[in-house]
């Protein structure tokens, strides 16, 4: 039997911010459909804190770089829980921190997959399936993009930067194609949050402490500082906001 509380799919969900969201999203009544890449047994656990919340959650494994496997994880979504009726648009990576120039193909090629074409297969596929125009419930789809945009990301990752300027470019264009849609598409940029891609992304676990002295407020962000902004982008009580990209960076 269907579901009736809303549902939402979350894209990178096993670990960091999405992670962060999907626990959110479970404690405020969502069910929740968690897509992982190569992470079965993060996402597992995942679900487990979601279903002990009250949530019904789905694990769907699947690249978001892949077109065929967007469609496939939004299939098994609703197979699963029902209709989605709202989509965080996660997955993403940096590649390895550098400069431009030196800087592989392979890096490169890796993070624009992913983050750009990627983003836009996710935001396709929730266009098509959500839109009223199209049979579907509405609701909102919410872009995850990064101060980056705007900072550059200059000495270790410009390319990075510069896909999370496609996000937000995809942001205003989507919000305004699906506004008489019934479907809302805003976007939150994190600064610096406490996530394991800082490490992973340059090999030095002090990487996040460092740039304390460049926040105003003096502070790292929490993912779940991160969830909340999202969550109230999601929610009703977002009713009147679409193209909308939040900062969520402790003024940085």
């Amino acid at each position: 039997m269907a579901s009736q509380r809303p549902i939402v799919l979350i894209t990178g969900a096993s670990r960091g911010i999405g992670a962060a969201v999907a626990q959110l999203a479970a404690q405020r009544g969502y069910d929740v459909a968690i897509n992982y890449r190569s992470e079965r047994d993060a996402a597992e656990l995942v679900a487990r804190v979601c279903r002990d919340a009250g949530a019904a959650a789905v694990i769907c494994q699947g690249d978001m770089a892949v077109s065929a496997d967007v469609i496939r994880v939004f299939d098994e979504a609703q197979a699963g829980l029902g209709p989605v009726s709202h989509v965080v648009n996660n997955a993403g990576i940096t590649g390895r921190s550098s400069r431009l120039e030196s800087a592989s193909d392979e890096t490169i090629r890796a993070c624009i997959d992913i983050n750009v074409l990627g983003a836009l297969w996710v935001a396709r596929e929730a266009a098509r399936r959500l839109s009223k125009e199209n049979g579907g419930p509405g609701g909102s789809i919410v872009n995850i993009s990064s101060v980056a945009s705007r900072l550059g990301s200059a000495g270790e990752y410009v390319w990075y930067a510069a896909s999370k300027a496609a996000v937000d470019a995809l942001t205003i264009g989507l919000s305004q194609e699906l506004a008489g849609q019934g479907v809302r598409v805003n976007a939150v940029s994190p600064g610096i949050t406490r996530t394991e891609i800082h490490e992973k992304s340059t090999g030095d676990a002090e990487r996040v402490e460092r740039f304390r002295a460049k926040i105003p407020m003096n502070r790292i962000g929490e993912p779940e500082e991160i969830a909340e902004a999202i969550l109230f982008l999601m929610s009703d009580a977002a009713s009147y906001i679409t193209g909308t990209n939040v900062s969520v960076s402790g003024g940085r």
